[in-house]
């Protein structure tokens, strides 16, 4: 309920369009099956969309895409792994000139797997893969609620929005 809100909130807000997207896909144990969980980050580090799927290829990349694409806007550059799925699915949806490929260039969305891995070592891995996409679509709201990057602000500007965010949070709780 509480990440529901948190995410609509965030979506009214993030209606633009000259956004750049990082792409990419993490392999996840479910009861010692292999599924992949395809994610969607944007330029300053959120996660815009997670999805669950038992195969990683064109279908399953359309659909993510068409998913994330449903909630929030077109992108300007959607930056990629060179993984082929993603370029079949962005030819299909006319949007493949607007992939960017590179060595490094998706290093946002790999770092934004880490703090799930930590999470997912915290639970003992997961049973379902319905569990899995509900922990990864709440864990990314959440964490996007809270997450300040303190490198780049003074210690005051932190904890305002530090405090804005839990004043937020506790009326949410609230309601």
């Amino acid at each position: 309920m509480f990440a529901n809100e948190i995410r609509k909130r965030r979506i009214e807000g993030m209606r633009t369009s000259h956004w750049k997207w990082h792409l990419d896909e993490v392999f996840v144990k479910v009861n010692g099956e292999r599924h992949y969980l395809w994610r969607a980050v944007d330029h300053e580090g959120e996660v815009l969309e997670s999805f669950v799927t038992k195969t990683r290829d064109k279908k399953a990349a359309l659909k993510f895409l068409k998913k994330a694409l449903c909630k929030h806007c077109r992108p300007e550059v959607v930056v990629t792994d060179r993984l082929r799925p993603y370029g079949a699915a962005l030819r299909e949806i006319g949007a493949a000139d607007r992939q960017e490929t590179g060595r490094w260039l998706n290093n946002r969305a790999k770092n934004s797997h880490l703090p799930f891995r930590r999470c997912e070592r915290a639970m003992l891995r997961f049973r379902r893969m319905r569990t899995l996409q509900k922990f990864a679509s709440v864990h990314a709201s959440i964490l996007n609620h809270f997450n300040q990057e303190r490198r780049l602000y003074s210690r005051a500007n932190v904890k305002l929005n530090r405090a804005a965010a839990l004043a937020e949070w506790r009326l949410l709780c609230s309601a």
